[in-house]
């Protein structure tokens, strides 16, 4: 499903690291907005499936928003 990006989530200005520093190696800054791109496409097509076959909007947020809940870290 196509969207004209209309609600595009604005791109972070800074990626914070943990002592918040912004991460600026420009290699690592590219992966992370091709990331955040891919990621805002994904969840877009996946929450308008969702409402066009019947699923409750504030359902479906929830679900997303469990979905990052649950992320575990690679550090862990």
């Amino acid at each position: 499903m196509s969207h004209d990006g209309t609600d595009d989530v604005t791109m972070p200005e800074i990626w914070p690291q943990p002592d918040g520093t912004p991460v600026s190696c420009r290699d690592k800054l590219l992966v992370l907005r091709e990331n955040h791109a891919e990621l805002q496409g994904i969840l877009r097509d996946a929450f308008e499936d969702a409402i066009i076959m019947g699923v409750d909007e504030g359902a479906m947020r929830r679900i997303l928003h469990d979905v990052v809940d649950g992320l575990r870290s690679p550090k862990a």
